[in-house]
């Protein structure tokens, strides 16, 4: 039987790193893809035998990642049947007080580098489906717009919007198309600030809006049904499934405490 191949990008922490694990775990070839070499290179490590690749890849960058792909299909036997679009970064804030450089930045790497993960992946998930599967991270901060995460949420309802696109687009081509929205979870962006004037760590702030922080093997587990799956969207954590009922069933109320709320949801 042919061995499967998975490639992941933001693969050398969070998300990125638990499904590494989670997919070589059941017997996948995994690879990972980051612009942190020591961060690729601890997520390696935690991955027995020989199944595994890794290669530099910064998502902006439309060249590299037909670089990217090529040299991983050569490892993993010349096929490439999983992409998992995860790279992004937070930002937050008001968005009077964004940079212009920080507002791009957001809007490349959490946007831009998933169309091109898809656009350049593309050739490679047709030859190996029908089974082949583009997944893309969303958040919970793509279900809801909330005060304070424009750009943020710009870029995960956009991946929402993507996903939804192509799951139309490549139905001939039998590949699977999912987008899958966390709520908070345990990865080191909630270590992060919302942007360069914060010095409020976003974890403090979950904490005290009284959140919850959800395992990160959760979004793994979630990513694996997803490629097996036939939904939409996958909502990780209880925040990101209240969230979606109450977008759903009560927009208005959502809305009111929206206004009421300076609170930021997401990831």
């Amino acid at each position: 039987m042919t061995q499967r191949s998975i490639f992941i990008t933001g693969g050398g922490s969070g998300i990125g790193r638990a499904t590494a694990q989670h997919f070589a775990a059941k017997g996948w070839f995994v690879g990972v893809a980051d612009i942190s070499e020591a961060g690729m290179a601890e997520t390696l490590a935690l991955i027995a035998g020989e199944a595994k690749w890794s290669g530099k890849l910064d998502v902006r960058d439309r060249a590299r990642w037909d670089e990217a792909l090529a040299e991983f299909a050569a490892a993993a036997g010349g096929r490439i049947d999983v992409l998992v679009n995860n790279a992004g970064i937070g930002t937050g804030g008001s968005l009077s007080e964004l940079d212009p450089e920080e507002i791009d930045r957001c809007l490349d790497i959490n946007l831009k580098g998933v169309l091109y993960g898809a656009q350049a992946a593309y050739p490679w998930l047709q030859k190996s489906g029908p089974g082949s599967a583009c997944i893309n991270i969303a958040s919970a901060a793509g279900i809801v717009g909330s005060a304070g995460m424009s750009v943020y949420c710009a870029t995960k309802f956009g991946v929402r919007a993507v996903s939804e696109s192509l799951d139309a687009e490549w139905v001939a081509d039998g590949i699977t198309v999912a987008s899958v929205c966390p709520g908070f979870i345990e990865t080191p962006l909630l270590n992060g600030t919302g942007n360069r004037k914060s010095n409020e760590p976003i974890r403090a702030r979950v904490q005290a809006a009284g959140l919850e922080i959800t395992p990160v093997e959760h979004v793994a587990q979630t990513i694996w049904d997803a490629v097996h799956g036939d939904k939409l969207d996958y909502y990780v954590g209880a925040t990101a499934r209240r969230m979606a009922f109450a977008k759903r069933w009560m927009p208005g109320r959502v809305r009111k405490q929206l206004k009421n709320s300076l609170r930021p949801l997401g990831q």
